[in-house]
């Protein structure tokens, strides 16, 4: 017969804490101690703690001046303020992990939140938990419990501590949707989970299965129940005195776990009994290896069992689990530890306390990472390379930036190779920087997003000087006016466009055609990349008005344009952007004028006639006079006939 002992049995953290306690009481007052309720789910460990000196109660009205243990399960709150009032000295042995759910359970209830508890409605540490959110929290165990639960706004969702996963996620699922806003709290002990999955999987490999633990013992019945799931031939034991040794003698493989009340000298009589002790060396020293040594300061690797939004609970192989608090998780404020862990993750973490005043491990991950990632970071300024930053704080001359999630500066005049008006604009950006300075004794790490700024401009100016071409249509954003062009962006090189070459038509200023910030198509003219100019072109990037004139305008049209320009011997109208035209000092009106400007101004909108066109020297001969006969003309004609429509006198006397 091979018996195995399973991973995780036996006294958990908290059960274990408050025999430890209360023994210690117990030999201070020699005896005189008495505990609310059985101390544990265990008769033959209670006989044994009576024999020494703890007496059992129920409640503690009627008792005064006396020292009570509060067991690991817990009580409801105002049972503290009887004990005050009857001068009761309380030891409190309520388990870290009850004591959780308790504040959960009290905080949320505060907040307006319906409390929805998962387990026994009789069992102690239900009932301890109820009396933080005053005896109105709902109960469920089963199906039928879900039904006295009322749709609500708020509800907040805890567990005892030792029902099964599989109840918890089936119920939780049920109860989700009658809430708008559910907030869910997996407050299933780790020592419970991690006792469970080993009694599965060893279950699933042995021909037999041994449970210790009280009958009345909830965790111990979960450990029945998973047993029977995975070995059909299951036997649930208190002692060793219990053990069907006729009926197992013929298994080859045996299972032996424990349950979290079941003292260590009940499992070595069982294990006694079946083997006569043979295999009592290992399975004592699979319990004592199963408890790791740990020291503040180490540096250890452990799993994680659970992760909320404000903590992470690590198994160490240690009595207790540590925890990881959010800001010990990651330098990053916008980090969720949802978001960097997954249960089940093996991590590394630093130890900074073995006992938080709850019996957890306090540790820190970002220790740990800090360390790993200040080394990397070494290498990549020695190796003077670029690395992602987050900006995450603007401070005074600066930003504070995460590069590896290790914080480190970057001065204003290091954020780019531009003016920085708003420090606070580049805050949650992520940007490439690169580290110009480190010291890692003093965590000193100075980073600058212009060095590789000005490399990059380097590179894109040398990339388009390279790709320029005479007569390229390239785009362009207008950056700056003057009163001789515009200047004009064309990949991080600024380029000329000239007044002339802006339109084909006269313009005064540039700002006539455009305005900065325009994004403009433009013709390369020419180029020097010796003395860094560029001349472009605009104009040329649309058909020239005297291409094909001959298809807009005839001799004889009459069109409109504006008087662009005034010399002695005439004036010059612009029919469009480019195409203008002269207007003789002799073709501008029948009076005599001795200049042009006796009859018109710049700007003037003005009817002329198309007189000559002359494609080869690209000129137009206008003439407004010619306009002005041909109005008079139809005037005159008009005139002429309304006078024959009109009555005389004589047509009056005719008809008489």
């Amino acid at each position: 017969m091979k018996i195995i002992v399973a991973d995780n049995s036996g006294f958990c953290f908290g059960v274990r804490q408050a025999i430890d306690t209360t023994l210690e009481k117990i030999k201070e007052n020699n005896g005189n101690i008495y505990s609310l309720g059985p101390l544990i789910h265990n008769k033959q460990e209670t006989n044994r703690l009576k024999n020494k000196g703890l007496e059992i109660i129920n409640n503690i009205d009627k008792i005064n001046n006396k020292n009570v243990v509060i067991r690991s399960h817990g009580i409801p709150l105002n049972t503290y303020d009887i004990a005050k009032k009857n001068n009761v000295s309380l030891v409190d042995c309520t388990c870290p992990f009850v004591r959780n759910i308790q504040k959960k359970a009290h905080e949320y209830y505060n907040k307006g939140y319906a409390i929805v508890i998962i387990g026994k409605r009789d069992h102690p540490e239900v009932i301890g938990i109820n009396g933080w959110c005053e005896n109105n929290a709902y109960i469920v165990n089963s199906k039928e419990d879900i039904e006295d639960i009322p749709k609500c706004d708020k509800i907040c969702i805890v567990a005892q501590t030792t029902i099964t996963q599989e109840k918890f996620n089936y119920f939780t699922k049920l109860i989700e949707p009658m809430g708008e806003h559910v907030e869910v709290f997996n407050t299933i002990c780790n020592a419970t989970r991690l006792r469970q999955q080993s009694c599965e999987n060893l279950a699933k490999h042995v021909d037999a299965m041994i449970v210790i633990g009280g009958y009345h013992s909830s965790n111990t019945q979960k450990l029945v129940d998973i047993s029977k799931k995975y070995c059909r031939n299951t036997y649930h034991v208190e002692t060793a005195e219990e053990i069907p040794i006729s009926e197992i003698k013929k298994f080859k493989v045996i299972g032996v776990t424990a349950g979290a009340s079941t003292p260590e000298w009940i499992i070595k009589e069982v294990i006694d009994k079946m083997n006569n002790d043979n295999n009592m060396n290992e399975m004592m020293e699979a319990i004592e290896n199963s408890m790791v040594e740990l020291n503040k300061g180490d540096v250890v690797k452990g799993t994680v069992i659970s992760i909320n939004r404000d903590e992470v609970m690590v198994n160490l192989g240690y009595k207790s689990d540590g925890i990881i608090k959010r800001d010990q998780l990651s330098n990053d404020p916008d980090v969720s530890p949802e978001d960097i862990l997954s249960e089940g993750d093996e991590i590394e973490v630093y130890i900074y306390s073995l006992d938080d005043g709850d019996g957890n491990v306090v540790l820190s991950k970002k220790k740990v990472d800090d360390k790993k990632n200040l080394d990397k970071l070494e290498d990549i300024y020695n190796n003077e390379e670029k690395i992602s930053a987050k900006i995450i704080e603007a401070v005074k001359g600066g930003v504070i930036a995460l590069v590896n999630d290790i914080r480190g500066f970057i001065p204003a005049s290091h954020l780019s190779t531009s003016y920085v008006k708003d420090l606070n604009e580049f805050i949650d950006k992520v940007m490439d920087v690169k580290v110009i300075e480190l010291d890692k004794n003093k965590r000193r790490i100075i980073l600058s997003r212009k060095v590789l700024e000005e490399k990059e401009v380097k590179e894109k100016r040398e990339r388009l000087w390279n790709s320029l071409e005479k007569g390229k249509e390239i785009v362009g954003i207008v950056k700056r006016l003057t009163n001789f062009g515009a200047f004009v962006d064309i990949g991080g090189v600024d380029g000329l466009i000239h007044i002339s070459d802006l339109s084909w038509g006269r313009i005064d200023h540039p700002r006539e055609v455009v305005k900065e910030e325009d994004k403009v198509n433009v013709i390369v003219l020419d180029f020097d990349k010796e003395k860094g100019k560029i001349s472009l072109g605009l104009k040329q990037t649309i058909e020239h008005p005297w291409k094909n004139i001959s298809d807009k305008y005839k001799v004889g049209d009459v069109s409109e344009g504006k008087v662009v320009n005034l010399v002695d011997f005439g004036a010059f109208v612009e029919l469009e952007p480019g195409l203008d035209g002269l207007v003789h000092i002799s073709q501008i009106s029948d009076d005599h004028i001795a200049k042009p400007s006796d009859k018109l101004a710049k700007g003037d909108s003005v009817k002329v006639k198309i007189i000559e066109i002359d494609e080869d020297e690209e000129r137009l001969s206008l003439s407004m006079k010619e306009v002005d006969k041909e109005n008079n003309d139809s005037e005159t004609k008009e005139e002429t006939n309304g006078d024959n429509d009109e009555v005389t006198i004589g047509d009056i006397i005719k008809e008489q």
